[in-house]
């Protein structure tokens, strides 16, 4: 797993093995052995990779099968792949234990489905409502400002 993600980041990211290991303080063999899996970095070297690859070190450690992809590369830090979803013949789609979870997000409640020309998000009503609200409160204070 660690292997087949250091392959993988460094090379979305653009860097050969050589400025990797630069920016670690290794040479560009070791960083190879462990791309190879002959060796493993330690856990500071662990550390200093999820920081240059912008993940946390667990997630440099896992790899996350998606059903019809295949593994997949560690998200970014702050980031979620919860996995992939079907629509079905309704344009109905279940959302992944794992995301209702982290969300509370239960049967029954409301989402917001909300997009840009890079795709679309979810967004539970009462958090949408609320900040709808707040903008409209800041508008009207602008213009309050503005008629003084």
């Amino acid at each position: 797993m660690l292997k087949d993600n250091l392959v993988t980041l460094r090379n979305i990211h653009g860097f050969s093995q050589e400025e990797i290991a630069e920016k670690i303080g290794i040479s560009r063999q070791a960083y190879a052995k462990w791309e190879s899996g002959a060796t493993v970095p330690d856990i500071e070297k662990c550390s200093r990779l999820a920081e240059i690859y912008g993940t946390t070190i667990d997630s440099l450690i896992r790899t996350e099968p998606v059903e019809g992809i295949g593994l997949i590369p560690p998200a970014p830090r702050g980031k979620n792949i919860w996995g992939s979803v079907a629509i079905n013949e309704k344009g109905q789609i279940i959302i992944p234990k794992g995301a209702r979870e982290r969300f509370g997000l239960t049967g029954g409640q409301r989402l917001i489905v909300l997009s840009d020309e890079n795709g679309i998000a979810l967004v539970p009503d009462a958090e949408f409502i609320a900040g709808m609200k707040k903008a409209v409160e800041y508008m009207s204070a602008k213009c309050d400002e503005k008629e003084e």
